[in-house]
C-alpha cells in the first residue's frame, strides 16, 4: 500500500483529503476552478491510509454533483498509458467508485466511462463490480465479449477466467453471461463457474492445517512452521490448543509460554490469556520485559483480549509503564475501566497524541474510552484529533466522543459532520446538530431524500422530524 501525502488541515485540499464536512462547505464557497482542481487531486490520488475502513467515494461524488464538475480529468487518469504499466487497484479504485456513485445519481457520462474502462482498462474487474450494481442487463451483456476476450482460449486462459469468475465481488454479470443467447459466451462462462467450484472443493480437501488427534506438541510445531514461513499462526494455533489440550497439558503450555520457541511461546500466551489462567498475567509481564519483538507483540495482544477483573486491576498498575505493555494497559482501561480510571485514560490519550501524533493507531481505543467514561476535560485533545487526523474513521470516533463530553459539539463540529464522508459520523451529527443554523435543516432534509444515503443516517434524520421530535 502507498503512503499518501496529506496537505495541512487548514487548506481546502487538506480538508477534502480528510473527507471533512468543512471540505465540502469550503469548496462550495471557493472559486469553482480551485475547488474542482482540489477535488480532482483527491480522486486521482487516493488520500486514504486504509481504504478498507475509510469512505470517500460518495463524499467526492456528491461534491462533483454540487459543483457540476466534469469528468475529463478522471477520464484522462483512467486511460493514461500508466494504466497498462501499473495494475495496482489503488491507482484507479477510488475514481471508479466515484463514477459508480455518479452513475447511480443519473450521470450518464459516468456510466459510459465505467463501461469503456470495463472493456479496456486494467482494473476492469472493479469497474465491472460498479456496473453490476448500476447498469441494466443490456449494458452488462454488451461487455461479455470484450471481457472474455481478455482470457486466451487455452488452458492457461481458461484457468485465469475461472479464478476471475470465482473471485468476483459482484456475481450478477457472470450469471447473466452464463445464460447469454450467444452459445460461445454462455458455454465458456458456465465452464468457468464449474471449474471455480471444483477449485474451492479441492482447496478444502487439501488443507494443510490442524487435524483431529493432534497433540499439544503438534500444535506448537505447526505454529513454529508458520514463523519459519513468515506467517503468524499463533492465534489459530491457540484455538487449536483449546480443542486438544487437557488439564494434564497445562504444565507443558506454561513452560512454553515462559521459554518456548517463538511460535510455541506466542501460541501458549494467547491460549493461557483466553483461558484466564492464574499465571497468564505474570507470564505476559515477563514476555513483555524479556521477549523478542514478535513475542512482546503477541503478549500485548493476548493481554488486550483478556476480560477478567484481574486484567483490569493489573492495568491500573501497568498504565505508568513507558513500554508497549503500558500502552496496552491504557487501552484496557479505556475499554473496561471504571470512573476511577479516568485520569489514567486521559494521561494515556495525551501521551499518545504527544508521542505519536493524531494518527496513532492506539488512539482508536483511547478515544472510544474517553467518550465511554465521559471525560469532559479531554475535549481539547479530542478536538485536536478531530481536526488533524488524516483518518476519517478516527475522526468519526472523535466526533462520537465529543458528543459525549463536549457541550459545544452540537453547535460546533456536529454541524460540519452532516457533510462528513463517513456515514457513522453523519449519523452522529444528525442526532446532535443544533437546528438554529439554517444549513442544518436544509442538510437534514436533503439527507432524508437522498437514495444513496445509508439507512442508519436516514433513521437518525427522521428522529429529528418525527411527531415527538423537537421542532426543526
Amino acid at each position: 500500500m502507498f503512503d499518501p501525502v496529506i496537505a495541512p488541515s487548514g487548506t481546502l485540499l487538506g480538508l477534502l483529503q480528510r473527507g471533512r464536512g468543512d471540505g465540502t462547505l469550503h469548496a462550495l464557497t471557493a472559486p469553482r476552478p480551485e475547488a474542482l482542481a482540489a477535488l480532482n487531486h483527491c480522486v486521482l490520488h487516493d488520500p486514504r491510509h486504509d481504504w478498507q475502513v475509510e469512505n470517500r467515494s460518495l463524499y467526492y461524488a456528491r461534491l462533483y454533483l454540487d459543483l457540476a464538475g466534469g469528468l475529463d480529468a478522471v477520464e484522462a487518469h483512467l486511460f493514461d498509458p500508466e494504466d497498462v504499466l501499473n495494475a495496482d487497484e489503488s491507482r484507479t479504485g477510488l475514481a471508479l467508485a466515484v463514477l459508480g456513485h455518479l452513475a447511480s445519481y443519473g450521470r450518464t457520462d459516468a456510466l459510459e466511462l465505467l463501461r469503456r474502462y470495463a472493456a479496456h482498462g486494467v482494473n476492469w474487474a472493479w469497474a465491472l463490480d460498479e456496473l453490476a450494481l448500476r447498469d441494466d442487463d443490456a449494458g452488462l451483456r454488451a461487455l461479455a465479449a470484450p471481457v472474455l476476450a481478455r482470457f486466451p482460449r487455452d488452458p492457461e486462459g481458461d484457468a485465469e477466467l475461472a479464478v476471475a469468475v470465482r473471485d468476483a465481488f459482484e456475481p450478477r454479470p457472470w450469471r447473466l453471461w452464463a445464460d447469454d443467447p450467444r452459445e460461445s459466451i454462455a458455454t465458456r462462462v458456465r465452464a468457468a463457474h464449474e471449474t471455480g467450484s471444483f477449485d474451492r472443493w479441492q482447496r478444502q480437501m487439501n488443507s494443510t492445517g490442524p487435524r483431529p488427534g493432534w497433540s499439544v506438541r503438534a500444535v506448537f510445531e505447526w505454529a513454529e512452521q508458520g514463523v519459519e514461513r513468515g506467517t503468524a499462526l499463533h492465534v489459530p494455533a491457540a484455538r487449536c490448543l483449546t480443542a486438544v489440550a487437557g488439564p494434564e497439558d497445562r504444565s507443558e503450555i506454561v513452560e512454553a509460554a515462559r521459554s518456548g520457541t517463538e511460535g510455541a511461546r506466542c501460541t501458549a500466551l494467547h491460549y493461557l490469556a483466553d483461558a484466564h489462567d492464574p499465571e497468564a498475567l505474570d507470564l505476559i509481564e515477563g514476555a513483555a520485559a524479556t521477549g523478542p519483538t514478535p513475542v512482546v507483540e503477541a503478549a500485548v495482544a493476548a493481554y488486550e483480549r483478556m476480560r477478567s477483573l484481574a486484567a483490569v486491576d493489573r492495568a491500573r498498575g501497568w498504565a505508568h509503564r513507558p513500554d508497549a505493555l503500558g500502552a496496552a494497559a491504557g487501552r484496557v482501561l479505556a475499554c473496561r475501566g471504571a470512573a476511577q480510571d479516568r485520569d489514567l485514560v486521559l494521561a494515556a490519550l495525551r501521551e499518545a497524541v504527544r508521542g505519536e501524533g493524531p494518527d496513532a493507531p492506539t488512539l482508536w481505543t483511547l478515544v472510544d474510552g474517553t467518550g465511554r467514561l465521559g471525560i469532559a476535560c479531554a475535549a481539547p485533545v479530542l478536538r485536536h484529533i478531530y481536526r488533524e487526523t488524516a483518518s476519517s474513521h478516527l475522526r468519526g470516533r472523535a466526533a462520537r466522543a465529543l458528543a459525549a463530553t463536549d457541550p459545544s459539539f452540537a453547535a460546533g463540529f456536529a454541524i460540519e459532520c452532516l457533510w462528513d464522508c463517513e456515514e457513522t459520523t453523519r449519523e452522529v451529527a444528525a442526532r446532535h446538530a443544533e437546528t438554529g443554523d439554517n444549513r442544518v435543516v436544509e442538510r437534514l432534509r436533503r439527507l432524508a431524500a437522498d437514495p444513496a444515503e445509508e439507512d442508519e443516517v436516514q433513521t437518525a434524520v427522521r428522529s429529528r422530524f418525527g411527531p415527538d421530535a423537537p421542532a426543526v
